[in-house]
């Protein structure tokens, strides 16, 4: 792999360059780089700009109407848009669920869903985890029952990010008990809107509604929403899976919070000094720079297999990707000392200009760093995904 950009590469950045320069709200941008909250308003705004340039989808095929971008221009792409600031498009529908509805679904399902996921018409979330079936996903107990032509659906999700939102959830269901676990579960597609669904918010740590229960009560769900065969959801799963954890590597969104540590590093101190001329905290930053610069030649050469759907060494991509993303997180506070301890509920809610406790750089880094504690559990906690390395890659 040639890891140099060529003329036509750096041709392309400059447009990426020029486009975002353009269109990137201030606003968004502004909440994105000091780590505020972001409304549903928010993304939809971004989505939508993006999907009338054609860009919102860069890894689809233009059959479908992705860009047709190399690996490379992905990329490129991927670390402009951090560079920029911009909000990320959600994964649920766009890298997710959409992948698999490509590869595995009817050509009905194609025509129907893949146009509303572009335009952002449907908010997607995921129906993957459970109370008692997490890291055992093949554990998962909500049923779904054939009823001439429908499947009556009963059971319960949990930690569904931004459910309070969406409009679909594709769910693993099991639809037949009687034999080996994995063998039973099959993919399915349900509207939020459909009685018999409830969704009731959890609050974390930060005090955000970003995750949720769902419950399904007796929900009917046409046959028709059945993606693939019956009882093959396993497979859809575990491809789905790949795409996930390739994207959470985030290597772009870590560039851009490595500059913001520096910064921060280089105005805060002791005696007189910035933090960043400490040799203690300034070999913690040079080894983070050094591991996230391995990261994202790992990631180029996991892109650069295009006709290949990500396999086991995306769990190298995930492992790697959130504990750099969560050391990040630990060096901010650690640059910010004391300061980091406030919580300013209303300046991440962009209630106020400022923070009450007169640090604007401090405030939100705190509810930052709980928030990230939860990078290295989805998409398959990490215990996981090194028995999946163990086994699959080193073949031990």
């Amino acid at each position: 792999m040639d890891l140099n950009y060529t003329s036509e590469d750096l041709a392309f950045r400059d447009q990426a360059r020029a486009f975002l320069d353009a269109h990137l709200p201030a606003d968004l941008q502004q909440k994105v780089r000091k780590h505020l909250r972001l409304s549903k308003d928010d993304y939809v705004r971004w989505h939508q700009t993006l999907a009338k340039q054609g860009w919102v989808a860069p890894g689809w095929p233009t059959e479908f109407g992705g860009p047709g971008w190399s690996a490379v221009q992905r990329h490129i792409w991927e670390e402009e848009c951090a560079r920029a600031g911009t909000p990320p498009i959600l994964p649920f529908g766009v890298n997710m669920v959409a992948p698999v509805i490509m590869a595995f679904g009817s050509d009905e399902q194609k025509a129907h869903f893949l146009p509303r996921i572009l335009s952002c018409e449907d908010w997607w979330c995921q129906g993957y985890s459970e109370p008692g079936a997490g890291s055992d996903l093949a554990s998962l107990k909500t049923t779904a029952e054939r009823d001439g032509d429908v499947y009556v659906v009963n059971g319960q999700k949990t930690w569904t990010t931004l459910a309070q939102h969406a409009d679909m959830i594709f769910c693993l269901v099991r639809t037949d008990s009687g034999v080996r676990k994995q063998e039973g579960i099959s993919f399915l597609l349900i509207d939020m809107h459909s009685p018999g669904v409830t969704v009731r918010p959890i609050i974390m740590l930060d005090e955000d509604h970003e995750v949720n229960e769902v419950f399904f009560d007796n929900v009917r769900v046409p046959v028709q929403n059945l993606v693939g065969k019956e009882n093959k959801g396993w497979t859809y799963a575990k491809y789905l899976l790949g795409h996930e954890r390739t994207g959470i590597a985030a290597v772009g969104r870590s560039k851009r919070e490595l500059a913001t540590l520096k910064r921060i590093a280089a105005q805060r101190g002791k005696n007189g000094k910035p933090l960043i001329d400490d040799p203690l905290f300034a070999a913690k930053v040079a080894t983070l720079d050094i591991e996230l610069m391995a990261l994202e030649m790992t990631v180029m050469r996991v892109l650069a297999q295009e006709h290949k759907a990500p396999g086991p060494e995306a769990s190298v991509l995930k492992v790697r990707g959130t504990e750099i993303q969560q050391t990040l997180t630990e060096l901010m506070v650690e640059a910010v000392g004391p300061m980091a301890l406030p919580f300013d509920p209303a300046y991440l809610e962009s209630e106020t200009p400022h923070s009450v406790f007169g640090d604007d750089a401090a405030a939100p880094l705190a509810a930052h760093y709980f928030n990230f504690r939860k990078t290295s559990i989805y998409g398959g906690s990490n215990e996981i995904q090194r028995n999946i390395i163990t086994q699959m890659i080193l073949g031990l």
